[in-house]
């Protein structure tokens, strides 16, 4: 299971092993869901806020939102603030990850998670 890369050769990245049947559950779980997918494609070429992922991802406000908070919590997104010349900051967010590899073995599940090492990405 792999999440699709737009120019790998563009960004370096930085992997890591996850082992705790529980956090490999938690990132499983979050790639398994429909909506979750959408979110994470629309954020792998620039920040989005949610209410513009909720209209690009086609979700209720109210879904998206509990959506990016499962994305976070595993990592897969990273929550920024959008500085608006109006004062008003919202949250925007970004996709962290490049690639998930299940390994399995003896022990059970392995993931290697790629994650963008960058961190330097502009806003729409």
């Amino acid at each position: 299971m792999a999440i699709a890369t737009p120019h790998p050769q563009d960004r370096s990245t930085e992997e890591s092993t996850v082992r705790d049947a529980e956090a490999v559950q938690s990132l499983l779980d979050a790639l398994q869901d429909q909506d979750c997918r959408a979110v994470l494609d629309a954020t792998g070429a620039e920040s989005l806020s949610a209410s513009e992922l909720s209209e690009v991802c086609d979700l209720p406000l109210s879904t998206t939102y509990r959506k990016l908070d499962v994305l976070t919590d595993v990592g897969l997104l990273e929550e920024r603030t959008r500085l608006c010349p109006d004062g008003k900051h919202a949250s925007e967010y970004v996709r962290r990850v490049e690639g998930v590899a299940v390994d399995v073995d003896d022990d059970g599940f392995e993931l290697t998670v790629s994650r963008r090492s960058d961190s330097g990405r502009t806003t729409p």
